[in-house]
């Protein structure tokens, strides 16, 4: 079972990615990780860094804090 943490933030990303109309590949570009990561983190299957939070918040424009 995936710790909901992990899931809850994945769905969030996800929501902001939609929001912004972009796509895995592209999100992943502007954080500057790859898009397969983009999906790992999406689907709740990695456990994020914080310095992976933070390119994430950076790429889609928002806090850290909106992003858990």
């Amino acid at each position: 079972m995936k710790p909901r943490i992990l899931t809850n933030f994945g769905k969030r990303v996800r929501s902001l990615r939609d929001e912004r109309d972009l796509s895995q590949e592209r999100l992943g570009e502007l954080a500057n990780v790859h898009r397969t990561y983009v999906g790992m983190i999406e689907r709740g299957e990695k456990n994020i860094t914080l310095t992976s939070m933070e390119k994430f918040a950076k790429a889609l424009k928002v806090d850290i804090k909106d992003l858990v």
